[in-house]
């Protein structure tokens, strides 16, 4: 089948079904972050790779979809929706499978032990973060339900309590960050210049999965607004 028949076969009666599609790709792709960190703080080379792997097939396949809705999604929509709010959505949905990758590549490309006294708190930044991108995932999840409803009523009341809950964890994954980036500042001179950087660097990503699932709740937002 080709790709304009697969998306026609998505698409069927709302351009939805690709994005919440697109949504779970991200989802799984996220999911296997946390064991990417667990094989990292014990020195499971082998698993680490294999966490790496599965991480790029998902970014790709989360790629190949944006791509083929992004070329063949109508150009007029007879929803109350506008068709460039829903590729803004579906590309920083996109964000968050880039930035997993990211994360795996560097951790696979360089020698990158975590800091001695930040083990625990690393992987409950990660574990807080995935459950936000989780949280952001569950909200796509909504949209069938928003487009029976006209995006109004208790339906979109709920969803919005939704985007709250979903702005109040990317908070905690901030205040989280700020804590183990001082952690780090406070061991500089122990460690090499470079492996700061490049932590502090991985801190900042590992944040970035939260903030881009706080920002599919900011696009579901303006599509509630409208």
């Amino acid at each position: 089948m080709n790709s304009k028949n697969t998306i026609a076969s998505l698409l069927g009666s709302s351009p939805f079904k690709p994005l919440q599609e697109h949504m779970r790709i991200i989802r799984a792709c996220v999911a296997e972050v946390p064991a990417l960190f667990d094989a990292l703080a014990s020195g499971d080379a082998a698993s680490l790779s294999q966490q790496r792997d599965l991480i790029f097939t998902k970014e790709a396949e989360a790629d190949r979809l944006k791509q083929q809705l992004s070329a063949h999604l109508p150009k007029s929509l007879f929803m109350p929706v506008d068709r460039r709010d829903l590729l803004d959505l579906l590309s920083v949905q996109d964000g968050i499978a880039n930035i997993a990758q990211d994360i795996a590549g560097l951790l696979t490309e360089r020698q990158m032990p975590i800091p001695a006294g930040m083990e625990a708190g690393v992987l409950a930044l990660v574990k807080r973060s995935v459950e936000t991108c989780d949280h952001a995932a569950t909200i796509i999840e909504e949209l069938d339900e928003l487009l029976a409803t006209g995006f109004r009523g208790q339906e979109a009341s709920r969803v919005g309590e939704m985007i709250a809950q979903l702005h109040e964890m990317e908070n905690e994954t901030d205040l989280m960050g700020i804590d183990l980036a001082r952690q780090l500042f406070a061991m500089e001179d122990q460690m090499k210049p470079v492996s700061v950087m490049f932590w502090y660097q991985l801190l900042q990503w590992i944040g970035d999965l939260a903030d881009y699932a706080e920002k599919v709740g900011d696009r579901m937002e303006l599509l509630l607004a409208r």
